[in-house]
């Protein structure tokens, strides 16, 4: 095939008929390409985890709180619009925690030292992977029951909800966190 090989009317007659069931796509733009940070390491000795998970409060238990597919929780006095953004996937992920294969108390006290780093961090937001319990003995979300429940328990946490299809879905949960520091006693 040479390159300047004109069409001829045909050529161009086949084209057409190969195309005129074609309709235009609805939209134009296509989904950004997110670059994804790389996990770092939690590391904590058993007593330190141990410690650290005892910084959660226990109001209620965590088998009281109804857990339901698409999770949602907005502390009041949060905009909608920086909700909705948080929905929508528009709010950058600074850090992610993997809890897959983590038993609920080792699950737990990873959590509460991950928060821990990134208030110190000063972090926006973050993606928690808890999967959606197809590993459990019930097939039931056991990890994500508890993470929707231990997160109410945080002041620092000013929203969660399930993350989008590309992120995993419902099985995992983007969380907005507040930047102020804490008053200390000193």
């Amino acid at each position: 095939m040479t390159k300047n090989k004109q069409l001829d009317s045909d050529e161009i007659r086949v084209f057409q008929d190969a195309v005129k069931d074609v309709e235009p796509m609805r939209h134009e733009r296509a989904e950004p390409f997110r670059r994804r940070r790389r996990p770092h390491a939690v590391r904590a000795a058993a007593s330190a985890a141990e410690d650290l998970a005892q910084s959660f409060p226990e109001l209620l238990a965590a088998s009281q709180l109804e857990t339901e597919d698409y999770l949602l929780f907005v502390r009041p006095g949060v905009q909608q619009r920086l909700l909705h953004d948080l929905r929508r996937g528009r709010v950058s992920v600074e850090y992610e925690l993997d809890l897959h294969g983590l038993n609920s108390a080792y699950a737990r006290a990873v959590l509460a030292e991950f928060l821990a780093d990134c208030l110190r961090r000063r972090v926006r937001c973050i993606q928690i992977i808890h999967g959606k319990g197809y590993g459990s003995e019930d097939r039931r979300p056991v990890l994500k029951q508890n993470i929707n429940y231990w997160l109410r328990q945080r002041e620092e946490v000013l929203a969660f909800c399930s993350a989008l299809a590309r992120d995993g879905g419902t099985g995992a949960t983007y969380v907005l966190l507040s930047r102020k520091r804490r008053k200390s006693n000193r």
